[in-house]
């Protein structure tokens, strides 16, 4: 392992690795010019937004994403990034409602529609976290990362779109469904099983269930050492996404006892004018 490894080498290949980076800098412009046909949009949710292309940019592109594909560890490090902390950076900055601000007709047309209804739906946000998180660990798909590219990519992408789905409705900012603010709090946590039972079932694997991952770990890694670098990416899949999800909770729990002061003030007024 060079100490090149570990520089921003990569980072002048313009080949398909560039894709993150292309994808990075064309989200970053296109949220900052949506902004500027829009009066007053908050500038919190502008810095929120680039903070989520930060994280983003850190977890593909810096040593994290140089070695995403060789240390199963530093794989899961990187889905946890996208996938529980930008995604939520990306859905506090509210990116759909700044689009119906600041898009025409047709993106409003678009937005409203039957499908987008469906997929912003706090059940399909559910179930596709539900689902995504122990297809994409512990499946074959994961072979099929390590053997293309532009699947790699894509599961990546798939990270940050689930998890944004998913913590859109938990935090509910946006226009469309939600749910009652003390039923978020249950929604996130009726969701840390998830996390918690692909990670178990990586640290209890008692072989290498990637046939790939031996292929594509490092140079003269033994057998046990692929296994036990699984079991650490089980562990961090576990602890860190649990630890990760409860700090969600926290703006959640906040956001709750706000709404829940703002009601009682206005019942309170309601029974004071009826002299009650």
């Amino acid at each position: 392992m060079s100490m090149q490894s570990f520089s921003w080498h990569h980072l002048n290949q313009w080949d398909l690795g560039a894709l993150p980076i292309i994808l990075l800098v064309g989200a970053g412009v296109l949220y900052w010019y949506a902004t500027q046909r829009v009066d007053a949009w908050p500038p919190s949710r502008l810095v929120l937004f680039f903070a989520g292309l930060l994280v983003t940019f850190l977890a593909t592109e810096s040593v994290i994403g140089v070695f995403d594909m060789e240390y199963f560890s530093d794989h899961m490090i990187q889905h946890l990034l996208l996938i529980m902390v930008a995604a939520p950076l990306f859905a506090l900055s509210a990116p759909l409602d700044l689009a119906y601000d600041a898009g025409g007709n047709r993106v409003r047309e678009f937005l409203d529609s039957k499908f987008m209804t469906i997929v912003t739906h706090p059940l399909f946000g559910f179930a596709a976290y539900f689902v995504f998180i122990p297809v994409t660990h512990l499946t074959n798909l994961m072979n099929v990362m390590m053997e293309h590219e532009w699947v790699h990519h894509l599961e990546q992408i798939g990270f940050l779109v689930v998890g944004y789905l998913f913590f859109r409705v938990a935090f509910g900012l946006e226009r469309g469904v939600t749910i009652h603010p003390g039923l978020r709090l249950v929604y996130v946590m009726a969701a840390v099983p998830v996390d918690t039972f692909t990670g178990l079932a990586l640290v209890m694997n008692s072989h290498d269930p990637y046939s790939s991952y031996a292929r594509m770990s490092p140079p003269g890694a033994s057998s046990s050492w692929i296994l036990s670098n699984i079991h650490l990416g089980g562990a961090i899949m576990w602890i860190g996404g649990d630890a990760l999800m409860l700090l969600a909770c926290i703006p959640i729990a906040v956001a709750w006892v706000k709404w829940e002061t703002v009601k009682t003030r206005e019942l309170d007024a309601i029974l004071d004018a009826q002299g009650i």
